[in-house]
């Protein structure tokens, strides 16, 4: 037995869930050969490379490319956070936690906790656009790379980040052709004439055209957001045309120079020229736009930009042309179309604002994510949850850019304070709750003592240190919770405030008390109509109430609110109330009817599920699995169960209620199994992929494939065939040979493979094809 808490965490394999996926490219990727392989060089000897250079060079696009192609020489994959719109330092490290999948439940800093959970991975981690947060970038790329020996940091940035080890490789632009005959082998030649293609069809590099070409690509320098821009005028112009007037632009801007103009002026002037080629009003929402974190829909553009001189009837045709000129990105999330811009082009657009033009964007941003925070508040405890809580996750960043601007002003605060409290939900069932804390110490800090939302925030402040076992802020923030209630009058702000105290006694194990404290509480929200914190108060009082005595009083009173939720359409909390009933009837020795409730929850969860959630069932079906014998299957879950505790920072014996549980069944095992079945047994478990772990805790014939699934599962017929071929061991390119198919179209069929079945790499597709056609090897 490797320890005395196995059944609790499990060991310290590789974690297999799959987040933070490399991003989808917009366009094909070109040229790069030499930098690519030197930076695929530089992974190999060093443990943290940034690439710096201009904005618009091209160091995101090279270094998820570089990503791309190395990933499968590391075990746990490769993942991407973007810090583009991240404004608060503070907010680093759960930033980067979220896009691992990672939570904290633990009262360890984020950093200290971060690094516990990354160990022992083997992992490459990409961090894009550090440059406006270099001294927090350097210190967590610091306490990554020492506490975290098999990690390894790729780094985007405007500048190095000074870390001790640091290899940086300065991207420069594309090559320029020095001569037209040398046009073949230029890679900003082939950037513009692949570009082109897409905009005017059939377009080809010719000795018609061929000097023209090399003098545009030599007026811009290689700088590849450069060519992007200007090809897109080859809608309406011919070469030639756009040679000759980038020559009187760059002259007329570096008269006086004899040198080339320099890069930074190059791109400036290329959207200086852009923005004139816009009509009014695209300038108008190009300018407007800029107040929007990372994307954005149709209705918030009309809703934010929309008003002098762009009627909100008008915004739809007016990003068509923003679109057609290169200056908004379209992506589509959920069937919906979504716009971005390049962070260089953004920053040039809000040097367009006046100071007065972007605070109120920026109240007007904030209000309209407000107003969605609101009717998230109202509608997401009911048949709609997934829809909104999905919505909420596509507006994060702008969610969190809304909070940081209420936070510049006592004035505004007020109203951060209300957005926050209104999609607190959405922080709960992501797991963000460090940066859920965070929010709310800065947001309580700068609104007024009269706020409205004031006692809520200080509250779930509160409720969110107990979790996190952070005994003294939990009291003073009680403490003061209780007085805003008081001095505000809102009686249902102090029943919370009962509420988060039951929770003490709950975690100390005074079951007796809790149960009081929470049925009081219950009693509360009843009276006042708070069907929610009703349904809250009575999944803990069910729980008390059955394990200090009460058994069936208890069972009563979970299964009301199991029903009670169901006849809701709600989902999430209805999952924890099935595990919570499913506990009580383990400890209190009804095994079976435990396994069916927890498989129940896990059922009804659906695509949200929580990972907190998931690992406690996970520990309960193990110990039903241990009463009942069944050894080798509880020990496997073990290590699938752990790696989620590590995952979420937590810990299943720091729930004193299971202490002695954990303790009984870890000697159960020890005494039965020997060492190397039991570690042999926890490693397989660790090592499977999240729904396999899933499908074994549902006891289903396959660990791989739900029940009810088609033999492809998730895959579509083309990439199931791929997988085969994956599986025999081909390269991408001898799959496209194979297929007759192009090598980047093998190559995107094996990305999206790798996404759909939550895997990191191709020895794993490989082993998922083989339990595919065996599934009784993982019986």
């Amino acid at each position: 037995m490797q320890s005395t808490d196995t059944l609790a965490s499990g060991t310290d394999a590789q974690v297999t869930r799959s987040a933070g996926s490399l991003p989808e490219q917009p366009s094909s990727y070109v040229g790069r050969r030499e930098e690519t392989q030197e930076v695929k060089r530089l992974l190999g000897v060093s443990r943290l490379v940034t690439l710096t250079g201009p904005g618009g060079v091209g160091k995101t696009r090279l270094a998820t490319q570089a990503a791309r192609l190395v990933r499968g020489a590391f075990a746990d994959g490769a993942v991407f956070v973007s810090l583009a719109e991240l404004a608060d330092p503070e907010l680093l490290v759960s930033t980067v936690s979220a896009a691992l999948g990672l939570g904290n439940q633990s009262a360890r800093s984020p950093v200290e906790q971060l690094v516990e959970q990354l160990r022992r991975r083997r992992m490459l981690v990409v961090l894009d656009n550090c440059e406006h947060l270099q001294p927090a970038c350097a210190a967590l790329a610091h306490a990554l790379i020492v506490g975290c020996p098999k990690l390894v940091l790729l780094a985007t940035s405007r500048q190095s980040l000074g870390v001790d080890g640091e290899r940086v490789l300065t991207v420069p632009p594309l090559g320029v052709p020095a001569d037209t005959p040398d046009l073949g082998d230029s890679d900003s030649v082939r950037l513009l004439v692949e570009r082109a293609a897409a905009v005017v069809p059939g377009f080809a590099l010719t000795p018609d055209n061929a000097d023209d070409v090399r003098r545009v690509c030599q007026s811009l320098e290689g700088v590849p957001l450069a060519i992007e821009l200007a090809a897109v005028r080859l809608r309406s112009l011919s070469v030639g045309q756009l040679a000759d007037r980038l020559d009187e632009r760059f002259t007329l801007l570096t008269a006086g120079r004899r040198t080339g103009p320099q890069r930074h002026g190059t791109l400036r002037a290329l959207l200086d020229w852009s923005r004139e080629l816009c009509t009014e009003q695209e300038r108008l929402l190009w300018a407007r736009a800029t107040v929007f974190a990372g994307s954005f829909d149709l209705r918030a553009a009309e809703a934010v930009c929309a008003g002098a001189g762009l009627p909100a009837a008008e915004v739809l045709d007016t990003l068509d042309g923003l679109l057609d000129k290169s200056i908004l990105q379209r992506g589509e999330h959920g069937g919906t179309a979504r716009y971005r811009m390049l962070e260089m082009v953004r920053q040039y657009g809000q040097e367009l604002l006046s100071p007065e033009d972007l605070r109120a964007l920026r109240l007007r941003h904030r209000d309209y994510y407000l107003s969605i925070a609101q009717r998230f508040e109202v509608e997401w405890f009911g048949p709609g949850q997934h829809a909104w809580l999905e919505r909420l996750r596509t507006e994060h960043a702008n969610l969190g850019a809304a909070m940081d601007f209420s936070a510049t002003s006592c004035d505004e605060a007020t109203r951060g304070l209300r957005l926050l409290n209104a999609a607190t939900q959405y922080w709960f069932t992501r797991g963000l709750l460090v940066e859920a804390r965070h929010r709310y110490a800065v947001l309580l800090k700068a609104a007024p003592d009269d706020a409205p939302d004031r006692a809520g925030g200080l509250w779930m402040s509160a409720f969110l240190a107990l979790l996190h076992q952070d005994r003294s802020a939990y009291h003073e923030l009680i403490e003061q919770a209780e007085k805003a209630a008081e001095v505000s009058g809102e009686a249902t702000a102090m029943t919370y405030v009962r509420l988060v105290r039951a929770y003490v006694p709950f975690f100390d194990n005074d079951l007796p008390l809790a149960a009081e404290l929470f049925g009081a509480a219950a009693r509360g929200f009843a009276a006042a109509g708070d069907i929610y914190g009703e349904l809250w108060a009575l999944r803990h009082h069910g729980l008390a109430l059955a394990v200090s005595g009460d058994l069936e009083g208890g069972r009563q009173v979970l299964a009301g609110v199991e029903r009670r939720h169901a006849d809701q359409g709600e989902v999430m909390w209805r999952s924890w109330a099935l595990y919570m009933w499913g506990a009580t009837e383990y400890l209190v020795g009804d095994y079976q009817r435990a396994l069916e409730l927890s498989r129940q929850a896990l059922r009804t969860q659906g695509p949200d599920g929580n990972r907190l959630l998931i690992a406690l069932i996970f520990s309960v079906i193990t110990a039903c699995q241990v009463r009942t014998g069944r050894l080798r299957e509880a020990v496997r879950l073990a290590g699938a169960a752990g790696t989620l505790w590590r995952e979420v920072g937590g810990d299943p014996t720091s729930y004193a209620i299971f202490a002695d549980h954990v303790a009984d069944n870890t000697r159960i095992v020890a005494q039965q199994l020997g060492q190397d079945t039991i570690g042999e047994e926890l490693s397989r478990g660790a090592r499977l992929a999240p729904a396999e772990a899933i499908a074994l805790a549902l006891d289903e014939k396959s660990a791989v494939r739900p029940a009810g699934r088609s033999a492809t599962g998730p895959l579509t017929k083309r990439e199931t065939e791929i997988a085969d071929l994956v599986a025999e061991g081909l390269t991408n390119q001898e799959i496209a040979d194979r297929l007759v198919i192009s090598r980047r179209t093998a190559e995107t069929h094996v990305d999206h493979i790798l996404t759909k079945l939550e895997l990191h790499n191709r020895a794993q597709i490989a082993s998922w094809v083989v339990a595919r056609r065996s599934p009784s090897e993982h019986d």
